[in-house]
């Protein structure tokens, strides 16, 4: 029989922050241990290993074994063909989905962050303990042992978060299978949130043809700010602000956060790119398809909640508005294509700067219109008869197995279900910096309009609000407002050719004190060709620059019905979003 590797973590002392890891493993002349870099899902090199700290060894005789540090995530020992235990504590103070946290309130970690593992023992059985201080219990979806829980591989163990704490979790059924939520940091409608989540898991189901996993874990932390999640092979972390859920904005977002990582459950954990089979933890797993695993995904977490019941078809033209409003206020569209976005992931969308506006794009967003554009235009060529489920429950079919998707996987099995090439397609959606031909809207009876943004916060997504009589055309400067500081001056826009700055503090407008955020609001009270005289402090040195306005962009896009649209186009829309075309307005 293999032998087990073996972790013990406890946490003796939550408000230090420091997790206590004790590790075994198997007998060996030379054993290196080393740490991830990165956790899958999240595509930046983050350096877990720095928060480790008083690493020792020692045998089964409980002699020491000299440990060596070979690099900055690798430790060698060399135990003489014994085996060896080795102690080491983790610093847990970053409360995100994909790092660890501990303090007097409960524990969490990504295995990524805290386990010691050996590259020649990744595929045997590792084994979890978990000494839980008095009146705390542990939460994971992995599969439960005699004192704790056992994962077939290493891989599996660091899919499987852990969560520590006093906590009564909610429980639900969804596609024949148990689904459990765990909640820190706050109080939702346990019922609503059960019934809900229940209702989106079963359309997910429905969409896949059942569920892939025998049981489910949420666990949601509520903050202050915040907003994310990481998908995992059975479970998966959210973090949401916990003044938004109780709003029906808010709780329509956080359905639609869930949806996205509970859609991962088929899309990116088991399907997935080739290039990440098997994961390499030392660094950086490139691909050109992070577009279709999380741009597809983002279309169906809005698509599905309409599906559900849980999001009115007005509401979901609204949130497709707002995605191309998005798109269309962000420069970087002219200049990355969604490939390129794609494979510099590691580089770029999770490094972000003032510069990023101009220079990029997000893959899950444009990859959300692009999938909703190829949905649209499968249906088109198909008369209806197949769809974007098609391809994914083909893909799913080819590749379920985790052997990986190619690169050029899913165009082909999209031309497929098509019956029709749609290389010109993707040469425009992600291989090109074109617009979007969103013409194939029209197929359920839609197409875009826009105007100009009506205030600092419209995401647009809606028809013009204007009061009555109010056809002045509105300025703008083109920046993006950081607090008293000039965040982001966009490509192109009067802010930039006047010579103001990212990291401008900006102090007066036209001698009256104001920050940036008054810039942006006195720019818009103002007319095209007018003058602003902006005071700021640049490098400690005062500055004075006169920035003339120009007439605000239309970047504000909205989805609406055509005129007259026909009962062929009705019935389009109707079989695409599950409800009449009148009903959507």
């Amino acid at each position: 029989m293999t032998e087990a590797v073996r972790y013990r973590v406890s946490m003796p002392r939550p408000h230090s922050h420091l997790f206590e890891v004790e590790a075994q493993f198997p007998p060996a002349d030379v054993l290196d241990l080393v740490l991830p870099v990165w956790t899958p899902g999240s595509y930046l090199v983050r350096e877990f290993a720095r928060h480790v700290q008083e690493l020792s060894a020692s045998d089964d005789r409980g002699d020491r074994v000299p440990v060596e540090r070979v690099d900055k995530r690798t430790w060698r020992l060399r135990p003489h063909g014994r085996p060896v235990r080795v102690r080491y504590c983790v610093y847990a103070n970053e409360l995100t989905v994909r790092t660890s946290h501990l303090d007097g309130t409960h524990g969490f970690f990504n295995g990524a962050t805290l386990f010691l593992y050996s590259e020649a023992l990744r595929d045997r059985p590792h084994q979890l303990a978990v000494d839980a201080p008095p009146g705390w219990s542990a939460f994971t979806a992995l599969d439960r042992t005699d004192g704790g829980w056992q994962a077939p591989s290493y891989d599996v163990l660091v899919d499987s978060p852990v969560e520590v704490g006093p906590h009564r979790p909610i429980r639900f059924e969804a596609g024949g299978v148990p689904h459990e939520v765990v909640v820190w940091g706050g109080a939702v409608d346990a019922s609503k949130l059960a019934a809900d989540l229940a209702a989106v898991c079963d359309a997910e189901a429905a969409l896949w043809g059942g569920l892939p996993m025998p049981r489910y874990l949420f666990l949601l932390y509520l903050v202050d700010k915040g907003r994310g999640g990481l998908e995992h092979a059975a479970s998966t972390a959210l973090i949401y602000p916990r003044a938004q859920i109780s709003t029906p904005k808010g709780w329509e977002d956080f359905l639609t956060l869930a949806s996205h990582e509970y859609f991962h459950l088929w899309n990116v954990k088991r399907l997935k790119p080739r290039a990440f089979v098997p994961f390499d933890y030392a660094g950086e797993n490139y691909t050109r398809l992070l577009w279709a695993f999380e741009g597809i995904t983002s279309y169906y977490d809005n698509l599905l909640v309409r599906r559900s019941g849980r999001m009115s078809p007005a509401r979901y033209l609204v949130r497709l508005g707002e995605a191309f409003s998005t798109l269309a206020a962000t420069p970087g569209r002219r200049v990355q294509t969604l490939e390129d976005a794609s494979l510099t992931a590691w580089v770029k969308y999770y490094r972000q700067d003032e510069h990023t506006p101009n220079s990029a794009i997000s893959y899950y967003l444009k990859g959300e219109l692009v999938a909703l554009c190829l949905d649209l235009e499968i249906r088109r060529r198909t008369r209806d008869a197949r769809s974007l489920d098609d391809v994914m429950r083909l893909l799913w079919s080819r590749y379920g197995d985790g052997k990986g998707v190619p690169e050029d996987g899913v165009e082909a099995a999209a031309s497929e279900i098509a019956g029709s090439d749609l290389k010109p397609f993707f040469d425009r959606a992600i291989r090109s910096t074109d617009e979007l031909d969103t013409s194939v809207l029209e197929h359920v009876g839609l197409r875009l309009r826009t105007r100009i943004r009506e205030s600092v916060g419209d995401k647009g997504g809606t028809p013009p609000r204007l009061k009555e009589g109010d056809t002045r055309a509105r300025a703008w400067t083109g920046i993006v407002a950081r607090g008293s500081t000039i965040g982001t001056v966009l490509e192109g826009s009067p802010a930039q050719s006047a010579g103001l700055y990212p990291d401008d503090e900006v102090i007066a407008v036209d001698g009256v004190k104001g920050d940036a955020a008054a810039l942006v609001s006195r720019a818009d009270e103002r007319s095209p060709g007018e003058v602003l005289r902006v005071s700021v402090f640049r490098r400690e040195l005062l500055l004075e620059v006169p920035v003339t306005l120009e007439r605000r962009p239309e970047d504000a896009v909205w989805l609406a019905p055509l005129e007259s649209p026909s009962d062929v186009q009705r019935a389009a829309f109707e079989r695409w979003a599950g409800a009449p075309l009148d009903g959507a307005t």
